[in-house]
């Protein structure tokens, strides 16, 4: 019987993560449909539904679903090429029915392949690139969307070309406010007097004190005001015609297109690759190691994605950003997603013009800390520890992940750790138990429980180089399986090797079916094991 989960059981913890979700959350939707060639609500549709509608059919307790950078550029080319935003709503729709048939078609557990090491190794690497990122923010440079996790940027700078163009354009504005944010979210909850205050978010009062001194140095006519491009910018409907254009719908009859179709196909499998990494990286980093169903996952993306184009959104998939300052922030349910979510559609119909109070530079001094919890040194060292074939895996997927994008860096990792797998699957095809030579030696060979043409390459070297005149024993009692082109070699061996070098030879446990003589028939007599 499935065990129901009380939403409201833990909302001391998941109100206050909701609220920093939000925060992380408002800016990066903005951002995305900004760098997509969006109208802007879309962007904040996707999240509001990513919240509400996916964190509620999600089994996922830590994940966060919205508008995801990794979509971005796919979104970009598709407007472009569609030739309008509702004929690509149509592509979006496709693109989650999809999903819900990845999802009954268990693709899902393709999860199961990735390696911890690869997972691990993606987070430490998003985790520097949000912090590299947001330094431009930080100190009042924000040429560069909130929410790209790319190293190429759409406007020819990378993520350290960028950070060189800043030693031009500080504002010591918001580096003070960046400054006092940081602060605020390192100490509120290391003073005594405050930890009754535990509801009330560190990121919230950041936000507040953040606000608090713009308006401040804007009436007092510093010139350390923040103005323009360097706050949130919600666009602010005012009548009821613009609420409306708010909502555009797909253009269905398009759905004839094979362009569309095309986008679709690309959305569903970058989406839907995306989502089951951010999954996996919630499941690492939650405290109580629950599991996710990622079947389910995969149709409550699909769903997502089918409301969101229905209502004008952007495509969404679980985001390792939102979903990382969730964990920080404490969460302990997707109660904190759905509460993310309906901050998000409150306050952009209600109060989007205290929103567009907010600087740039607290939302970075947030994302400061979490890409610095993420990228931890003491990851780095935890697996340097665990030795070359944890650690190269590791720290490939880490670097490409910074200086490419997460899925090529994954596929870097996996790539790697496979290659990894099949030398070590050859290296333990057999026990070979004698290492240097003498006269009356008796070597052994004993085969693995399975051995596969992997194998063929260390077991023919192994064959090649033993010496003439030796004794030797192949024993396959334990082996379950044994590949053809193997059995070959060890007929070949010993049908024409063991008599040029005179080399004698005892098989010991061959099935009849492998038509190898073994021990008891025929080559009793061979020799008498010598012990060494």
């Amino acid at each position: 019987m499935t065990k129901k989960t009380n939403l409201f059981a833990n909302l001391n913890s998941d109100f206050p993560a909701g609220l920093v979700v939000f925060l992380v959350a408002l800016p990066l939707c903005l951002g995305i449909a900004l760098a997509s060639g969006a109208p802007l609500f879309s962007g904040i549709i996707s999240g509001v539904i990513g919240g509400i509608v996916v964190g509620f059919l999600s089994k996922s307790h830590l994940s966060v679903s919205g508008p995801a950078a990794g979509l971005t550029a796919i979104v970009l080319v598709a407007i472009t090429d569609l030739g309008a935003f509702d004929v690509f709503l149509t592509a979006v729709f496709l693109a989650g029915l999809l999903q819900l048939a990845l999802g009954f078609l268990k693709a899902g557990t393709i999860s199961n392949y990735f390696p911890t090491n690869v997972i691990e190794g993606m987070l430490a690497g998003i985790g520097v690139i949000i912090f590299l990122k947001q330094i431009p923010h930080a100190v009042g440079y924000d040429k560069d969307y909130e929410g790209d996790l790319s190293f190429m940027q759409s406007d020819g700078e990378n993520t350290f070309s960028e950070i060189l163009s800043v030693l031009g354009s500080i504002q010591l504005g918001a580096v003070i406010i960046t400054v006092v944010s940081l602060v605020i979210l390192i100490s509120w909850n290391k003073i005594s007097f405050l930890k009754n205050l535990k509801l009330v978010p560190a990121a919230l009062i950041a936000v507040i004190v953040g606000i608090a001194m713009n308006q401040l140095f804007i009436y007092s006519g510093s010139s350390l005001a923040i103005m323009g491009e360097h706050l949130v910018s919600l666009p602010v409907p005012t009548t009821f015609d613009d609420f409306k254009n708010i909502i555009v719908t797909p253009n269905f009859s398009a759905i004839t297109n094979k362009q569309v179709w095309i986008v679709a196909f690309t959305i569903a499998i970058v989406a839907s690759i995306e989502t089951l990494l951010c999954i996996e990286a919630a499941d690492r980093m939650d405290i109580h190691r629950r599991y996710t169903d990622t079947n389910v996952e995969l149709k409550a993306q699909g769903i997502g994605n089918i409301i969101s184009s229905l209502l004008g959104g952007l495509p969404m998939t679980s985001v390792v950003v939102r979903t990382s300052a969730n964990a920080n922030a404490g969460a302990q349910s997707k109660m904190s997603s759905i509460i993310h979510g309906l901050l998000l559609l409150v306050s952009a119909l209600a109060i989007p013009f205290v929103l567009n109070k907010i600087p740039l530079a607290t939302l970075a001094a947030i994302l400061l800390l979490v890409g610095y919890k993420l990228a931890n040194p003491k990851i780095i060292k935890h697996f340097f520890e665990k030795g070359k074939y944890q650690f190269i895996p590791f720290i490939c997927t880490f670097l490409a992940v910074v200086f490419t994008d997460l899925l090529k860096g994954v596929a870097l990792g996996i790539i790697i750790s496979v290659i990894f797998i099949l030398k070590g699957n050859m290296q333990r095809a057999y026990v070979f138990r004698k290492e240097t030579f003498h006269d009356g030696d008796v070597i052994h060979i004993d085969l693995a429980q399975e051995v596969s043409f992997l194998n063929k390459a260390a077991i023919k070297s192994t064959l090649a180089s033993i010496p003439e005149n030796s004794k030797v024993i192949i024993n396959a009692s334990d082996t379950v399986y044994i590949a053809h082109d193997v059995l070959d070699l060890i007929k070949e061996f010993k049908k024409i090797k063991s008599k040029e070098e005179n080399i004698k030879v005892k098989l010991v446990g061959f099935k009849k079916a492998y038509d190898l003589v073994n021990t008891g028939e025929e080559d009793k007599h061979v020799f008498v094991e010598q012990k060494v």
